[in-house]
């Protein structure tokens, strides 16, 4: 039904944009240069006026509408089943109720449940057509009131415009909370894990092993989160994904820039655009099923054991897949620097060679930098090439021929299936989501700096 109540709501800017054009074109037809705005602006202003606030009504509503519903629903349970239930036991109720709800029943339900399944099928019906009824007369009052602004001195450019310019400062906050509630979610959460786990065992214990014991009656073992392994690990591999992408990217790069004629660079370019749009677990499918057995045969020719899943084989297809990040922006770093230093050098006596070496790459320099960062990120914060490559193991360890784990395989592996957030197992994903938060916000942070330096410099 949400679907179908934003093509109304898009129908209906359409008829506004329709009407306030219709009338503006009657202003112009009657009073001629005495109409402030084109029609189009009249038009624009009464979509805008008729769309925008129908579908800020309608994210609200849909934000807040599973909220409110729970919590009515948690009230009209029984006290029998209210009294003294843990939120984690409530939480349990919710998700029965909304399986039965929704037709996902594999046990009988209590009697209790089945009433409150279909109180919820009935709220639920009731909050959807509200929110289409309200959504609905909001935007025909706003047409009629946009109707009733226009005048041929009415100023439908200037509402249309700061119009917009609400929107973009809307849009800049959204994404500002969205940041915002990210990092207070995972600290939260990563406090609740340092209370029961002390930082200094997290941070420099040697031993990871999170399973332990969630049920009395489960037999598991005391469970272990020194993260050192993890953090090696992940390091590892992303170092070896950047010693393959660097100087293929970088190298691809002033070769297309200063060697390659535009037949050549319109052939070369293109493909390696492809790599970026090749799904991550295509990348998995080739490290798994050729990469990783050709590194085994290799080693045992030479006598070499290699571990099946190694870091080499998850760190080399990694370098493969962020290859045209370094090479798409070091080539648009490259071909930015102005032709007028490529022809001082030269006439200085240089070779093409010098000149690339000792003014293109230290001009573009941060632009390249950039690019590599924005590259190690990519290493970082991969999951599905590890998991299928690398391995679950967290294993302290240089060697590139051994499997080891990664952050984002951990976070994955600890919070698969249906888990409560008051263990110490689950909880230190998010302990290991902010340690990944942090290392990301400081990459980005030695980029911005080293711009700014280099900027200064070259401009």
């Amino acid at each position: 039904m949400t679907g179908y109540l934003f093509l109304a709501i898009l129908a209906l800017s359409l008829i506004a944009f329709y009407v306030g054009r219709s009338t503006a074109g009657r202003f112009v037809a009657a009073h001629g240069a005495e109409v402030h705005s084109r029609p189009i602006y009249h038009g624009a202003f009464a979509a805008v006026w008729v769309g925008l606030p129908a579908l800020v009504l309608v994210v609200f509503w849909l934000l807040f509408q599973d909220g409110v519903i729970d919590r009515l629903l948690i009230a009209s349970l029984p006290e029998s089943m209210k009294q003294g239930a843990s939120p984690s036991q409530l939480s349990l109720y919710l998700s029965e109720i909304k399986n039965v709800a929704s037709g996902r029943i594999f046990t009988e339900p209590s009697p209790e449940i089945s009433a409150a399944a279909e109180r919820y099928q009935r709220w639920q019906a009731i909050a959807q057509w509200a929110m289409v009824v309200v959504a609905l007369s909001v935007s025909a009052l706003a047409l009629y009131m946009a109707r009733t602004r226009m005048a041929p001195q009415f100023r439908a450019r200037q509402n249309f415009e700061r119009a917009l310019d609400i929107v973009m400062i809307l849009s800049a906050a959204v994404a500002i909370i969205v940041t915002l509630g990210i990092i207070v979610s995972l600290t939260y959460e990563a406090i609740q894990f340092f209370r029961l786990v002390p930082p200094h065992e997290f941070f420099f214990g040697l031993n990871w092993e999170p399973q332990i014991p969630i049920r009395e009656d489960q037999v598991a073992g005391t469970g272990a989160f020194g993260a050192v392994p993890v953090f090696t690990g992940t390091l590892l591999i992303a170092a070896i994904a950047l010693l393959v992408a660097i100087p293929v990217g970088l190298f691809s790069a002033i070769y297309l820039v200063e060697f390659a004629d535009e037949r050549v660079r319109g052939i070369i370019k293109p493909v390696l655009e492809i790599l970026a749009g090749v799904p991550t677990v295509v990348y998995g499918f080739f490290a798994v099923l050729t990469v990783a057995p050709a590194i085994r045969q290799a080693g045992g020719m030479m006598g070499i054991a290699i571990s099946p899943n190694s870091a080499l084989a998850a760190g080399g297809v990694m370098g493969i897949m962020i290859i045209p990040f370094i090479s798409s922006l070091s080539d648009d770093a490259l071909r930015a620097v102005p032709q007028s230093m490529r022809d001082g050098s030269f006439a200085m006596g240089a070779t093409k060679a010098e000149t690339v070496t000792r003014v293109l790459l230290p001009a573009a320099l941060p632009g390249i930098v950039g690019g590599i960062l924005l590259a190690a990120s990519r290493a970082i914060g991969e999951t599905m090439i590890v998991v299928m490559a690398a391995g679950l193991t967290a294993t302290l360890t240089a060697n590139p021929l051994e499997g080891v784990t990664t952050v984002t395989v951990q976070i994955v592996t600890l919070l698969i299936g249906d888990t409560a957030f008051d263990n110490p197992k689950t909880l230190s994903a998010f302990a290991l989501g902010l340690v990944l938060f942090v290392v990301t916000l400081c990459l980005n942070v030695l980029a911005l700096r080293i711009v700014r330096r280099y900027r200064e410099k070259y401009e």
